[in-house]
C-alpha cells in the first residue's frame, strides 16, 4: 500500500503540471486582462501599469510567463493578487477555513443522513416508507440549489433575528468563545441545508440502489438459509459489499470543498473559496486563478487517492500491487 501512495502521489505531479498548463492558456487566451481595467482609471499612470508588467513578466511571451510562475511555485511563491493588493497564499489562506467549516458541516450532515435512510429504503422496499423517501430524493435532486437558497432566505426573513447572510453577526467578537460558535452555527443554518439537499438526495437513492442489489446475491441467500438473524445479514454481510460504490464517490465529494458551494457562498454572502475563484476568473486576476485551480487539482488528485485506500481498507479483497 506504501509504494502504490508513494507512485500514485508520482504519477499526479506531471497531472498537476499539464493541468496548471491548460489552465495558464486559457487564462491567457481569454481576450482583455486585469490590467485593461486599470488603464481605464486616470489616477493610475502608465508607468506603474509597466512597472507591474515587467516585475511579474507578463509583457513576456505565454511560455516565459508560465516558467516564471512555475519557478516561483517551486520556491513556495504563489504570485500576486492585483484584485486583492496581496499575495496569493495570503488571499487563499484567508478564506481556506471558512469553506472548510461550511463544506466539512454540509458532508457530516449529508452522509449521516443519506446513508441510513438508503439503508431504510431498502429493508423497506416497495412500502410506504421507500416510496416516501424516494419522492423526497426525487424532489430534492429536482429543486436548483439557488432557488432552495433563496427559499430558505425568504422563510428566514419572517424570523426576528435569524442571520440572513454572512458568516458572523456584528457584534461576534464581544461574545465569548462559545457565543461565537453558536453564533457561526445559527449562521451555517441555511447554507449547510441547500448543500445538503441535492446531495442527500442522490446518495440515499444510490445507497438504496446498492443494498438492494447486494441484498438479491446468492451469499445474501444462503446466510439468511443458515439461520443467521437479518440484522447480522444486513450489517455484516450486505452493507459492507453495498458501501464500496459510496466510498469511491466519498473521494470525489473531497475534491468539491472548492467550487461544489460556490454559488451557495455568493447567495448567502459566505466568505468561502467559491466565491473568491469566481470573483478571480471574472476580473481575471491571473495569479489567483493559478493558485485557486492548483488547490482543486489537489483535492481532486489527493480525493481520488483516499477514496482508492479507504477501498482497499474496507474490502479486503482489494489490494494494489505491481500486477
Amino acid at each position: 500500500m506504501i509504494s502504490y501512495i508513494v507512485r500514485r502521489l508520482l504519477v499526479s505531479l506531471p497531472l498537476l503540471l499539464g493541468i496548471s498548463f491548460i489552465t495558464f492558456l486559457f487564462i491567457q487566451a481569454a481576450p482583455g486582462n486585469y490590467f485593461d481595467v486599470l488603464r481605464l482609471n486616470p489616477e493610475i499612470s502608465a508607468q506603474i501599469i509597466a512597472q507591474y508588467e515587467q516585475r511579474y513578466h507578463l509583457n513576456e511571451p505565454i511560455l516565459t510567463q508560465y516558467g516564471y510562475w512555475l519557478g516561483h511555485l517551486l520556491q513556495g511563491d504563489l504570485g500576486y493578487s492585483f484584485a486583492f493588493r496581496a499575495p496569493v497564499a495570503v488571499v487563499i489562506g484567508s478564506r481556506v477555513w471558512n469553506t472548510l467549516v461550511l463544506t466539512v458541516a454540509a458532508m457530516l450532515l449529508t452522509w449521516l443522513v443519506a446513508i441510513p435512510l438508503g439503508i431504510y429504503a431498502a429493508v423497506h422496499h416497495g412500502r410506504w416508507p421507500d416510496r416516501l423517501l424516494s419522492f423526497l430524493a426525487f424532489v430534492g435532486m429536482s429543486v436548483p440549489t439557488f432557488f432552495l437558497a433563496l427559499l430558505l432566505l425568504a422563510g428566514a426573513s419572517l424570523v426576528p433575528g435569524f442571520p440572513l447572510g454572512g458568516m458572523r453577526s456584528a457584534q461576534a467578537e464581544s461574545l465569548s468563545a462559545l457565543g461565537r460558535a453558536v453564533d457561526v452555527g445559527f449562521h451555517l443554518l441555511i447554507p449547510v441545508v441547500v448543500i445538503s439537499v441535492g446531495s442527500w438526495a442522490g446518495l440515499q437513492r444510490l445507497m438504496r440502489g446498492n443494498l438492494l442489489e447486494v441484498l438479491r446475491a446468492q451469499y445474501i441467500v444462503t446466510a439468511r438459509a443458515k439461520g443467521l438473524s437479518e440484522r447480522r445479514v444486513l450489517y455484516v454481510h450486505a452493507l459492507r459489499n453495498a458501501i464500496n460504490p459510496m466510498i469511491t464517490i466519498f473521494g470525489y465529494e473531497l475534491s468539491s470543498l472548492l467550487s461544489g458551494a460556490a454559488l451557495t457562498e455568493i447567495i448567502c454572502s459566505w466568505p468561502g473559496l467559491g466565491s473568491l475563484m469566481l470573483t478571480a476568473v471574472r476580473q481575471q486576476d491571473l495569479f489567483l486563478v493559478m493558485g485557486s485551480m492548483l488547490m482543486g487539482g489537489v483535492l481532486l488528485l489527493g480525493g481520488n487517492l483516499v477514496s482508492d485506500v479507504l477501498l482497499a481498507w474496507s474490502d479486503p479483497r482489494i489490494r494494489y500491487g505491481r500486477g
